[in-house]
């Protein structure tokens, strides 16, 4: 008798186990991240991001020793009203509450029975109250770590607070003009965008001119040229940063945005090179057989035939060169620095040589990676066709 087969979902579930454990690895602290990207600066420091639909801090105590007597929103007893700010800014401090619940009140023990808290549970009470009585009541979510890193606020409050009291928030104008902060991340995306832009379409259009000549004509030497192009693919970049460097100092391209588009389109030419070839080179030469013989030049097959067939391809490509590109800090920094701050560097920027500012990387991070998701998402359906550009021949 034939043992039973394993059925074919119990085969592979080692594998479907292997890659939702992956997912979550990146997603857990991705979300993470996210999450505390919108938490208030003081929410942040004090507990993590997990905790973020948990009780506040100190309603627990308050509720375990102040609760019964003042209620759960402390307005039970109309002459020790614990909403009043007034009556809360007498016990701001732990040791100001355990003297008052240790006095009697009509000749009773403040806490009847209940026994007088610690130190650190009369400390997260207090918190609570201040939280009760609005004096210190943080709200869960705000936007304020993505405004204060898009217009670069390095204050003790918040950019919108200091705005809204009417006070200079560290030479800024409380306007729209603030966006174009040299140390916010809104200049520096204008300044991404400037650099990815013409670094990522330059190196295609070159690319498919270069790539339908080596497809579709013949020319002396083109099977080494090519092979040449696929070679330059080894070239580590840090070995030409120097020379070109020096060269750009010489022609005045240093800290010029055309130098970093030379400079990303060379590097990026050869691979583009190859995988455009490639794509084209499968095509059906009996489809420009037959566009030559209707008359078609080379003009018109490569604008006509070969471009719109290559989309997937050159979306793969622009994914490829996007995100190389919008993601570099090294050729960013040596070609632009902070002259033209790109986001990879300004990120760096947003803590300062004492430690201030850290909460803001986690909005800046998202900022950076907001345009990029959005490119890859929307150019993700042609991904895997162009990645296998010419992989399978016939």
């Amino acid at each position: 008798m034939k043992p039973a087969k394993t059925p074919r979902r119990l085969r592979n579930w080692p594998v479907h186990v292997l890659l939702i454990g992956l997912c979550l690895v990146w997603l857990v602290p991705a979300f993470g991240l996210l999450v505390t990207s919108f938490r208030p600066f003081q929410a942040v420091n004090d507990s993590g991001w997990w905790t973020v639909l948990s009780a506040p801090k100190g309603q627990a105590e308050y509720e375990q020793n102040c609760a019964a007597c003042h209620g759960p929103d402390g307005r039970q007893i109309a002459a020790a009203d614990l909403t009043n700010p007034e009556l809360v800014q007498n016990f701001r401090r732990s040791f100001t509450l355990i003297a008052a619940l240790k006095k009697d009140i009509n000749d009773q023990p403040h806490m009847g029975t209940t026994p007088v808290p610690n130190e650190q549970a009369a400390a997260d009470i207090a918190t609570y109250l201040r939280r009760l009585s609005g004096i210190d009541a943080p709200p869960r979510f705000t936007v304020s770590n993505y405004v204060d890193a898009l217009v670069g606020y390095r204050g003790e409050r918040t950019y919108e607070a200091d705005c809204a009291a009417a006070e200079q928030a560290l030479d800024l104008n409380c306007d729209a003009s603030d966006l174009g902060n040299p140390r916010g991340m809104g200049r520096a995306f204008l300044n991404s965008i400037l650099v990815t832009l013409p670094a990522t379409i330059l190196p295609i259009l070159f690319a498919a001119f270069a790539a339908y000549a080596f497809a579709w004509l013949h020319f002396p030497m083109r099977t080494w040229i090519f092979a040449l192009l696929v070679g330059l693919q080894v070239v580590p970049l840090q070995m030409t940063l120097i020379p070109i460097s020096r060269l750009y100092a010489q022609l005045g391209l240093n800290g010029t945005f055309p130098g970093i588009w030379l400079f990303h389109m060379g590097f990026g030419l050869p691979y583009a090179i190859y995988l455009m070839r490639n794509f084209l080179g499968s095509l059906p030469r009996d489809l420009f057989e037959s566009a030559y013989i209707d008359g078609a030049d080379h003009w018109t097959a490569f604008w006509r035939l070969a471009v719109p067939l290559a989309i997937p391809a050159v979306a793969s490509l622009a994914i490829f060169q996007f995100l190389w590109v919008w993601n570099d800090l090294l050729v960013a920094l040596v070609f632009l620095g902070g002259q033209n701050p790109v986001m990879t560097y300004q990120i760096s920027n947003m803590v300062t040589s004492l430690g201030g500012g850290w909460h803001l990387l986690t909005a800046a991070a998202f900022l950076s990676m907001a345009l990029p998701m959005i490119i890859f998402f929307a150019l993700q359906r042609f991904f895997v066709r162009g990645m296998l550009a010419g992989s399978v021949k016939g």
